[in-house]
C-alpha cells in the first residue's frame, strides 16, 4: 500500500494556537494539502493562515467542538485517501513523511500508521525494535496518526461524545474490533512539544478543563466498552481522591488546586449520571 504527497492531507485542529501553529506548518512539505480546523469563529486567524500558506485551507467551526469533532470535520472535508492527524504542537522532522511513505509500502494493509515520538528513542524504550520495519501496536497517541480512510466504514472516525482525552484510544479499539491493524513506523520521527497547543496564558483554564474531561472521558470510555459497573470500579478511586484533595486545598485556600480537584470530581459525577461532556474552558482574551 503506497502513500504519496498527492493522496495525503494533513488535518490540524486548533484553538488559541497562534503562538505555535507556524512552527508546525513550517515543518510540513509545501506540496501537501493541509486543512486546519479552528474551533472558534476567528476569521482573522483563518485569513492569516490562508494568505501565508498556499497549500492550506482553514475551516472555522464557530464554537469549541473538541478534538474528535474537529478532526472529523477535517477528515470529511479532505478529498484524499489518506489523512495525517497532527496536533499544532507537533513538529515533523525533515524525513518524517518520506519514512511514513516507505513504511506504508512494506505493509499489505493497515488502518492506522503512526510516526514515533523522539522521546521514546531518547528514553531508550524502543532499543530492541528493528527500525527497518513498522511494528504492530494496540493503540497510538492521537497527536500524530495517519488514517487509511477506506478502512473506516460509514465514515465513522472519532466518537464526538469525547471532548478531549481517550478519543484516540476509542478509535483504535474500534479499529481492532473490526479486524483493522495499527502500526508504528519507527524511522518516521516527530517532536511533540506537549501541552503547547493552546497559548500558555490560558494554562490554568486549560488545566481545569483537562481535569474535568480526563475523568469524564475515562468513565465514558470504560462504560462504552466494558459496562457501567466497570466504569465505576475504575474511576471511583479517582473521585474519592479528588474529593479529599479538594477539601485539603479548600482548607489551605489554594484556589487553583481547589478548582482542579473540584473539576475532577465534577467530571466524574457528570459522567456517572450520564450527562454529556459539556465543560468548556474560559479562553476569552
Amino acid at each position: 500500500m503506497s502513500i504519496s504527497r498527492q493522496n495525503l492531507t494533513i488535518v490540524i485542529v486548533t484553538l488559541k494556537s497562534e503562538n505555535i501553529i507556524d512552527q508546525c506548518l513550517e515543518s510540513i512539505d509545501k506540496n501537501i494539502s493541509i486543512i486546519v480546523v479552528e474551533n472558534s469563529n476567528n476569521q482573522k486567524f483563518k485569513n492569516k493562515l490562508e494568505s501565508k500558506y498556499q497549500n492550506l485551507k482553514c475551516i472555522l467551526t464557530e464554537s469549541n467542538l473538541g478534538m474528535g469533532a474537529g478532526n472529523n470535520i477535517g477528515i470529511r472535508a479532505a478529498k484524499t485517501e489518506f489523512i495525517l492527524i497532527l496536533n499544532p504542537d507537533v513538529l515533523l522532522e525533515k524525513n518524517t513523511l518520506d519514512e511514513l511513505f516507505l513504511a506504508s509500502q512494506k505493509l499489505s494493509d493497515f488502518s492506522i500508521i503512526a510516526p514515533l515520538e523522539t522521546k521514546y528513542i531518547n528514553y531508550g524504550i524502543l532499543n530492541n525494535i528493528n527500525n527497518k520495519f513498522p511494528f504492530e501496536v494496540q493503540w497510538v497517541d492521537g497527536f500524530a496518526m495517519l488514517l487509511n480512510k477506506k478502512k473506516f466504514k460509514d465514515e465513522i472516525y472519532f466518537d464526538e461524545k469525547f471532548f478531549m482525552y481517550l478519543e484516540n484510544n476509542d478509535l483504535c479499539k474500534r479499529v481492532r474490533g473490526n479486524d483493522g491493524s495499527i502500526f508504528v513506523a519507527p524511522n518516521a520521527k516527530i517532536n511533540h512539544l506537549a501541552a503547547k497547543a493552546v497559548n500558555v496564558k490560558f494554562a490554568d483554564e486549560v488545566e481545569f478543563s483537562r481535569n474535568w474531561h480526563w475523568i469524564w472521558s475515562k468513565f465514558y470510555y470504560n462504560k462504552k466498552h466494558f459496562g457501567f459497573l466497570k466504569a465505576i470500579i475504575v474511576c471511583l478511586p479517582n473521585y474519592f481522591s479528588a474529593v479529599l484533595k479538594f477539601i485539603f486545598y479548600l482548607l489551605i485556600n489554594n484556589k487553583i488546586k481547589k478548582k482542579i480537584y473540584y473539576n475532577r470530581a465534577s467530571g466524574f459525577f457528570n459522567a456517572l449520571i450520564g450527562k454529556s461532556s459539556w465543560y468548556r474552558p474560559n479562553l476569552q482574551d
